[in-house]
């Protein structure tokens, strides 16, 4: 698929807090817990737990959440498709922070070991 401007401007008002409980849902059902689904938002934007919560309870965007984090300099490696979107083919920062994102806890829910996940 190829991004569009409403696309990006819809995941750049999207709350993170509405949003995060699926990422939960997605990992846990798999048989991941909790704290590997922080291990990895973690590895990719810098917040520790109590932070992702701070971030939930101030209901930011993800434009906002993005704008705090600190992208890990491996992100780059993270390739591939999610929801019909080739990574490495999306402009836009924000939205491909957010895929970056999307795929870490795909490969994640997929059962795909915490070293490959974290780009190690």
């Amino acid at each position: 698929m190829k991004e569009t401007e409403k696309h990006n401007e819809k995941i750049a008002k999207l709350p993170f807090a509405s949003v995060y409980p699926h990422y939960v849902t997605k990992a846990t059902k798999k048989g991941r817990s909790v704290e590997e689904l922080h291990q990895v938002i973690e590895w990719l934007t810098g917040f520790d737990e109590a932070k992702i919560q701070e971030l939930i309870d101030e209901n930011v965007t993800f434009e906002m959440f993005f704008q705090r984090a600190t992208i890990h300099p491996n992100a780059t490696k993270i390739t591939g498709s999610i929801c019909g979107y080739k990574i490495e083919e999306i402009q836009n920062p924000l939205t491909k922070n957010t895929r970056y994102l999307d795929k870490l806890i795909d490969e994640l829910a997929k059962g795909r070991p915490i070293e490959k996940i974290l780009r190690k």
